[in-house]
């Protein structure tokens, strides 16, 4: 206590300075990070192998971390059943928390880290890598013998934040969250079919008596084209089906009917005089994209990528229309 020059009392609060940072310390400030980490990587994956082989310890050691994390907390995040460990209620609510928490970490980091500017990585559709992208990869590496390239040949949305994937191509409208997406091209389907078929198909109502080679994966409807032709699907005959665009391809190569197929997908074979077409060739609604983090610089390496891309995508010859592939009437 210490006294004014009025006589008056005036209380004198010293406050250490472990007292402040006790006072201020983050909720949860205490808590281990590689608990946390065990408990987003269980969230995330599923289960408790999962985690552990993600971060290279054994089970036991991701399920004592989780105990050490609850005890800590005072809560209960996973209830232990014979199928494993079933998040609670209170997880549930953790979970997006954390899995924002260790993203941004892993960008801190990376910007700790030097670039890496001998290499890029890009994620792709199969069928695009393998039709389209890996023919056309020795213009990207011209000249650059020290240039590492990786291709993920993949349908799955490359998770554009963790800092393996550089870019990614996809199909759509763009409007993927998260992302900035620069369209590459629209995406245009025509009917191809085997030579020996040349002489059966001359217009678009030949198609009506021909087999249909059907995509059971494709978002592309015949309609598409079909219609502008004052035709539509219910018309055509049957045909065989198949998963995947690259089957149907390569059925249509060997005769087995006609297919609705799009330019990166038949450019090749166009060209090479081992597909005909009927002319014309009418938009679909989806384009080529080339997707990036929002949250990411572009890498010199990159944007060549994108420029290459762009230009060979977007500059597709409309070969539907040359005298040597097609039969005009």
């Amino acid at each position: 206590m210490t006294t004014d020059s009025d006589g008056r009392g005036r209380a004198t609060i010293e406050v250490s300075r472990q007292a402040v940072k006790e006072t201020f310390r983050p909720p949860g400030a205490r808590l281990p990070l590689v608990g946390l980490r065990a408990v987003e990587a269980v969230l995330r994956l599923g289960n408790l192998n999962a985690a552990a082989d993600e971060l290279c310890v054994t089970p036991g050691a991701i399920s004592q971390q989780v105990i050490k994390v609850e005890a800590q907390l005072g809560v209960r995040l996973f209830r232990r059943t014979p199928q494993g460990l079933e998040p609670t209620k209170t997880a549930r609510k953790l979970e997006n928390h954390l899995h924002a928490g260790f993203r941004e970490l892993a960008r801190a980091v990376a910007l700790a880290q030097p670039t890496q500017s001998n290499g890029i990585a890009i994620s792709a559709p199969p069928v695009f890598a393998a039709k389209w992208l890996v023919w056309r990869l020795h213009r990207f590496t011209e000249g650059q013998d020290k240039l590492k390239i990786s291709i993920e040949a993949t349908t799955d949305f490359a998770d554009l934040d963790d800092q393996q994937i550089d870019a990614c191509i996809r199909v759509g409208k763009g409007d993927w969250a998260g992302t900035r997406a620069i369209p590459l091209a629209d995406i245009r389907v025509f009917p191809v079919f085997a030579p020996a078929f040349a002489d059966r198909i001359r217009t678009p109502a030949d198609l009506l008596n021909v087999p249909i080679i059907r995509d059971a994966g494709s978002g592309f409807d015949w309609n598409h084209w079909l219609r502008p032709n004052g035709m539509d699907a219910a018309q055509l005959a049957d045909g065989p089906s198949y998963s995947d665009a690259s089957l149907c391809l390569d059925a249509a190569i060997a005769g087995q009917g006609a297919f609705l197929s799009w330019e990166t997908l038949s450019h090749d074979a166009l060209r090479m005089g081992r597909l005909h077409a009927l002319p014309g060739r009418f938009r679909t609604g989806s384009a080529y994209w080339f997707v990036e983090s929002a949250q990411r610089s572009r890498s010199k390496l990159a944007q060549r990528f994108l420029r290459l891309a762009s230009r060979g995508v977007e500059g597709v010859p409309d070969l539907t229309q040359r005298p040597d592939r097609i039969i005009i009437t």
